[in-house]
């Protein structure tokens, strides 16, 4: 699909293009996003409220050693600064706190009102550049085609996505499945994708 992620990219070349980063857990999609943010704000002097920050991830934990999950601000403090738009509670990693299909459903639902809910903020209120951490999370249920309105009215997208099979249940193959080819379909309209596995 795409490119492998090299650390000697230059941030230069994102400015003002869609770019996406996809891979397993634990790949550093979080921390590069982190880093793109730091290059925008003290080496591009980007005023920070040009910049708009959809953090889609649930907490940062571990799973047996795997580190799951992480927000933008746990790389990058001062990307506070910038134009985040926050939801009221926390996203549930919908695979790993559920025990059945039923659970897995309602986690998916609720991340989907709180992700849905921030995204249609932005795509009323666009900036000219767009950060967006985790939309697996979001597109378990939520529609692509606003997803990619949204990223359309920014100057600059810079997001990462799940995209893998290390979180999986027994009961959540179908789930993970559907998931995965979404995730195909959106990298194919995003301009620059990169994997990082």
């Amino acid at each position: 699909m795409g490119r492998l992620f090299s650390e000697s990219l230059d941030f230069n070349e994102f400015i003002g293009h869609q770019t996406i980063l996809y891979g397993e857990t634990n790949t550093k999609k979080t921390y590069y996003t982190a880093r793109f943010v730091q290059f925008l704000l003290k080496i591009k002097k980007f005023n920070p409220k040009d910049i708009s920050i959809l953090d889609f991830a649930p907490k940062l934990f571990k799973y047996y050693n795997i580190k799951i999950g992480g927000k933008i601000d746990d790389f990058y403090p001062q990307s506070i600064k910038c134009n985040n738009i926050n939801f009221t509670g926390e996203i549930i990693p919908p695979r790993l706190r559920a025990s059945n299909k039923k659970e897995l459903f309602e986690n998916a639902c609720k991340n989907y009102k709180k992700t849905h809910e921030i995204l249609e903020i932005y795509d009323e209120k666009p900036t000219s550049i767009l950060i967006i951490n985790d939309i697996s999370i979001y597109l378990h249920l939520g529609s692509k085609k606003l997803l990619l309105e949204a990223i359309k009215k920014a100057n600059t997208f810079f997001g990462n996505t799940y995209y893998g099979s290390s979180i999986k249940r027994d009961f959540t193959s179908l789930f993970s499945l559907k998931e995965k080819r979404v995730i195909e379909s959106l990298i194919k309209k995003i301009e620059n994708s990169y994997s990082m596995d």
